[in-house]
């Protein structure tokens, strides 16, 4: 990616515009939540509920872990794939990485190794080992099919086709429904009912994708002038960086988790944490596209960027106010998640203390994209060390200083170490050369 580019040709982006490209994108990811509802609604009708759905989660949080690499694909192709050359280039490593996680999740599945991780490392029982192994023998397709998703989900970003990921949602989440209905009826007897639900639903969302896709990319030129991605190899320097800070983000969420358990009441920060930290997710999901806005609009009208990332960017942070210090937290808390007590107030505690999250992930998220434009996805590896410090520094801090702040500590330590990651990417762009960008589309 050394080759000179030609600068792209300046052009006015209506607001309308913007707006068409990124309410699909912003409706698609918090239908997402509603997915693991049906699950989890399907599953709570079994005779063991507790016991089933705790198996299903365990199997859930692994596959959390296999199948990021796949969802990376998403951002890659959307900045990368321009012609006939780069999509063969990208698919080539999209099939080394679903080869790689297809390997990985047949030696969990059926090797002392998985075995290993849910007893060792998840902590499964033995009475409980075998469902779990039985659900992720299915959910490790979950990833594959995840993957196909993603992957011609950039290409349809960076064609402009963004309704094709609302409809893919709909349609998936409509059969994910029907099917939920036939187990329902004939009985819900293991987790592996709620796996099955899920990888039908992905294989719908995958299918759509792939059609949508595989259009759009027949009507790509050979090769585009001036565009630098050539090979494989050329894919891998952009992609590489971000599967190595996927790597160190995830253990935030294991290191926020262990360390609640040491705070003055266990399981009321945890549980308190947890209720917060799902209700914060829902109102962020929307927001969670701006880095697409960037790739694909900042270098055509950056002004027009900025006025609506501008716009918008603030939303979340308002709506986590109007939840944490007003009664419609209460009532949120209390008539819809059916939260009462103690873990309710807790839980408000704990909302509050995410206000700085969510005033920042916006910004973040428009910061990654400006690295994405310029080609410098190794400083994201920097910001999430910075992040993963400033978490764990934080925690530790509150463990020593302050346990009776219980589940807050959790949400002052993820708000802080997102703070870090963005002053650390804020820095690295305005004092680091940018690398040539990739092209964007001239019409």
């Amino acid at each position: 990616m050394n080759q000179p580019l030609s600068q792209p040709k300046q052009q006015d982006i209506s607001m309308m515009r913007l707006w068409s490209f990124f309410l699909p994108l912003g409706i698609s990811a918090s239908l997402v939540t509603i997915s693991h509802v049906i699950i989890n609604s399907t599953l709570s009708r079994a005779a063991d509920p507790e016991r089933i759905i705790a198996g299903y989660a365990v199997a859930m949080s692994l596959l959390a872990i296999t199948e990021r690499p796949a969802v990376l694909l998403r951002q890659t192709c959307s900045t990368l794939v321009r012609d006939q050359i780069s999509f063969k280039s990208a698919l080539t490593v999209a099939q080394l990485v679903f080869g790689s996680i297809m390997a990985m999740g047949l030696l969990i599945s059926y090797t002392p190794l998985g075995m290993l991780i849910f007893k060792g490392v998840f902590g499964v029982g033995d009475d409980n080992l075998d469902d779990v192994l039985l659900v992720y023998r299915v959910l490790m397709f979950v990833s594959i099919f995840s993957g196909i998703r993603c992957f011609y989900q950039g290409v349809i970003i960076y064609n402009l086709r963004t309704k094709w990921l609302t409809i893919g949602m709909a349609v998936r989440l409509a059969g994910m429904y029907m099917l939920s209905l036939y187990f329902i009826h004939t009985g819900v007897t293991s987790g592996v009912v709620g796996a099955a639900i899920f990888l039908f639903g992905m294989m719908i969302e995958a299918a759509v994708s792939f059609a949508e896709g595989r259009l759009l990319v027949r009507k790509m030129p050979d090769r585009l002038e001036n565009h630098p991605i050539e090979n494989k190899k050329h894919v891998f320097s952009f992609y590489r960086p971000l599967l190595f800070s996927s790597f160190i983000a995830v253990w935030i969420g294991p290191a926020i988790n262990a360390m609640l358990g040491k705070t003055w009441d266990a399981e009321l920060a945890i549980s308190s944490f947890a209720i917060a930290a799902s209700l914060v997710m829902l109102l962020s999901s929307f927001f969670s596209y701006f880095h697409q806005i960037v790739i694909n609009f900042y270098r055509i009208d950056p002004v027009a960027v900025r006025k609506f990332t501008l716009m918008l960017g603030f939303v979340p942070a308002l709506l986590m106010g109007l939840i944490a210090f007003t009664d419609i937290g209460v009532l949120l808390l209390e008539h819809v998640i059916g939260v009462h007590g103690r873990l309710q107030e807790e839980s408000i505690r704990v909302l509050q203390s995410f206000m700085l999250f969510a005033l920042v992930m916006p910004w973040l998220d428009v910061m990654n994209g400006l690295v994405f434009v310029r080609g410098q996805t190794k400083l994201i590896i920097g910001s999430q060390i910075a992040n993963l410090s400033i978490t764990f520094t934080t925690l530790i801090a509150c463990i020593l200083l302050a346990p009776e702040w219980n589940g807050s500590i959790g949400a002052w330590a993820q708000s802080l170490g997102m703070t870090a990651e963005l002053i650390f990417v804020a820095l690295a762009l305005r004092f680091i050369k940018p690398a040539d960008p990739v092209p964007v589309r001239h019409s």
